[in-house]
């Protein structure tokens, strides 16, 4: 039997300014950063993941700031937009905070909902939506009540280079259920609570460019490391070559690119994030893998410094 996705695990992308992120996921959307770590692929940049208090999957966002980059155009072969869930009845505080931190927003209408979108200060595509399902986020560390406060991913929009290769994907390989079409979208819908909301224009569109701004990769979840290694074979049985599985040490990762040109990784939804530091310490410290720990001293010499800290909009 072929494995199913649950939905979202993470989404990670590129940016310049570390302290900017975290002034923005932390401070403004009152995320907790669960996990200061570097890129394990180019050490001299940072991975900074932000999500719910316990850093659950399906709430994760983590980033690449590299001081300097280039600034991508987000395109297709991307993540367009991410989609985060608040609790019924939120979005109008949402509306009003965003306002106090002088973020520009827009309110637009997709199969049925309505959805408060704006950008992060990298120029990444970002939406709001109220759902039900999914628990309240009860970290609380930028003062947003637990019934407003952001509870993780309502899903993504995909933007492909070749939606229909795209859609089949989403429903013949990671085994989401098709959702109906509406206003040039359609809509697929996994099991899980959070980050189970996938739509994708069925135009084609054309290939963004990778920087900052743009998010690198989508991660599916597997919910264990057995399913992980079906997820491998179902990929490559689709005719599509995933990577060997990688040690990220608080997942296991496979990664492969769909034909519209989205990178997706396969990402198993244990260890988790205390792997490696107690949950009341979590985000607080660099966390190195053991063997870049020789290296810290270089490491975080060559690293801005950075602190999670509370900020005050214009009118508060």
């Amino acid at each position: 039997m072929k494995p199913v996705t649950a939905g979202i695990h993470h989404i990670t992308s590129f940016a310049t300014d570390p302290q900017g992120i975290v002034d923005f996921y932390g401070g403004v959307l009152g995320l907790r950063m669960v996990k200061k770590t570097i890129n394990f692929d180019a050490p001299e940049v940072y991975h900074l993941y932000f999500g719910d208090e316990h850093g659950t999957p399906g709430t994760i966002l983590t980033f690449f700031p590299h001081p300097g980059s280039r600034k991508g155009t987000i395109g297709g072969g991307q993540v367009g937009i991410t989609t985060l869930s608040v609790p019924p009845g939120a979005l109008g505080y949402w509306e009003e905070r965003l306002a106090d931190f002088q973020v520009e927003l827009q309110r637009s209408e997709r199969f049925g909902e309505t959805f408060l979108q704006f950008t992060d200060r990298e120029g990444m595509g970002l939406e709001i939506v109220e759902r039900e399902e999914g628990p309240l986020n009860t970290w609380g560390f930028a003062g947003i009540p637990a019934d407003k406060a952001v509870k993780g991913f309502g899903g993504a929009v995909l933007l492909s280079t070749n939606s229909a290769s795209t859609r089949r994907t989403l429903a013949e390989t990671l085994g989401l259920k098709p959702d109906g079409e509406a206003d040039g979208y359609a809509r697929f819908r996994g099991d899980g609570e959070l980050g189970n909301v996938i739509d994708i224009p069925m135009q084609d569109l054309e290939r963004g460019t990778g920087g900052a701004g743009t998010v690198h990769h989508i991660a599916w979840r597997a919910k264990d490391f057995d399913e992980h290694e079906a997820w491998r074979q179902a990929a490559a049985g689709a005719g599509f070559q995933p990577t060997p599985v990688i040690d990220r040490q608080y997942f296991n990762a496979v990664y492969f690119r769909e034909e519209g040109g989205i990178l997706f990784e396969i990402a198993t939804d244990p260890p988790g994030f205390t792997v490696d530091e107690p949950a009341e310490e979590m985000g607080s410290k660099l966390m190195l893998p053991s063997w870049y720990e020789p290296h810290r001293a270089g490491i975080e010499a060559g690293l801005l410094p950075i602190e999670v800290r509370k900020l005050k909009g214009a009118n508060s």
